[in-house]
């Protein structure tokens, strides 16, 4: 019986630890100094459809800003095994064409599972524990997707980039149609009718990579919480493939910046 309760008393330790550690958030990453370029604007376009056009007024007003690039630094959790994870992450954009992704899941404030991964010059990678991948064509095109959708963060670039084209379905929702490779995919768009902001990006995308795999529905969403500097636009975001149910992540953003020289730091790794 003394056994017993010595088994017990450990077993109850590391739950203890483990919901300590789970429960511990790490430390930011730093924004690195790089290079700024002087912001331009350009004025809002006619003939969007009612939901678009009242969304780009609500959040800029009659100028759009130009934007070339964008470092985005925050946290949030991920839930790559069932377990939702803290974690903190870099993501660097060359908008519209490439980007970065640095995250690290943390224990105890301690990173413990360090993901790499993004798309460069229409070339996927993905570096983990999990597995590597490098120009798989279901990555490419998931990716491309990401490239697109988290320019959520700087929605501008669907204006401002000749490629990209808004068609109207009703007062509340529109079509986004985006560039990839010698195709053309698209975002259903879901605007909230009573603030005028995206509540919802919806696309077919694959999740795995190699032969065989079905596209499945990948659903971004604009979750309550803070809102970017200047804008109205929320720093807190979550993605959730359908037959899953829920979000698989979510990310805060704590620190932005646009417009900075991004050519070699889009291509390292790590912070």
């Amino acid at each position: 019986m003394k056994i017993l309760y010595i088994l017990a008393a450990i077993f109850a330790a590391f739950i203890l630890i483990g919901w300590i550690g789970l429960n511990i958030q790490p430390k930011s990453f730093s924004m690195p100094t790089l290079q700024k370029t002087d912001p331009k604007t350009v004025s809002l376009p006619g003939g969007l459809p009612a939901p678009v056009e009242r969304f780009y007024r609500t959040v800029y007003g009659d100028q759009i800003p130009v934007i070339e690039t964008a470092v985005f630094i925050g946290r949030g959790k991920i839930r790559p095994f069932g377990v939702w994870l803290p974690a903190r992450f870099v993501f660097v954009h060359n908008a519209g064409k490439d980007y970065r992704h640095y995250i690290e899941a943390t224990f105890l404030g301690l990173p413990f599972l360090k993901v790499n991964e993004g798309y460069l010059e229409g070339e996927s990678f993905f570096e983990s524990p999990m597995g590597t991948f490098h120009d798989d064509p279901n990555t490419n095109q998931g990716a491309n997707l990401a490239v697109w959708a988290e320019a959520g963060w700087f929605p501008s670039i669907w204006l401002t980039d000749s490629r990209v084209r808004w068609q109207a379905v009703d007062e509340n929702t529109a079509l986004l149609f985006v560039p990839f490779e010698d195709q053309v995919e698209n975002f259903v768009v879901r605007f909230n009718p009573q603030t005028g902001l995206i509540d919802t990006m919806e696309a077919m995308r694959y999740r795995e990579a190699g032969e065989g795999k079905s596209k499945i529905l990948w659903i971004t969403r604009n979750e309550p919480g803070n809102t970017l500097p200047d804008m109205k636009i929320s720093a807190v975001s979550s993605a959730t493939w359908l037959d899953q149910g829920s979000p698989w992540a979510y990310f805060s953003l704590e620190e932005t910046v646009y417009n900075v020289d991004v050519s070699e730091y889009i291509r390292a790794r790590g912070q």
